[in-house]
């Protein structure tokens, strides 16, 4: 989906960290949320479209969404991952 040279060049819009590709539970999780529309991303808009991938910041705060091949590196629309954490 994201080429390692692309990946090894992008790097978080807000702290400029790197980056890395969300796994599949990760994905998994994240999607089931936006099935029960209840995942929101900082802007505090529900996330409406499932993800295709994601990219985690290296701190394991955020996720910034895959839609249609496209990553989406704007700071409002990065998913806070601490509401799915406590998540089964």
């Amino acid at each position: 989906m994201i080429s390692k040279e692309l990946l090894d060049i992008l790097v978080c819009p807000e702290l400029r960290t790197p980056l890395s590709l969300a796994d599949e539970r990760l994905l998994a999780t994240l999607n089931r949320a936006v099935a029960e529309r209840r995942l929101k991303n900082r802007a505090g808009e529900t996330v409406e479209r499932p993800l295709d991938g994601g990219l985690v910041r290296d701190d394991g705060a955020v996720v910034y969404p895959v839609v249609d091949g496209i990553p989406i590196m704007l700071v409002d629309e990065a998913i806070p991952l601490e509401q799915v954490r406590a998540q089964p």
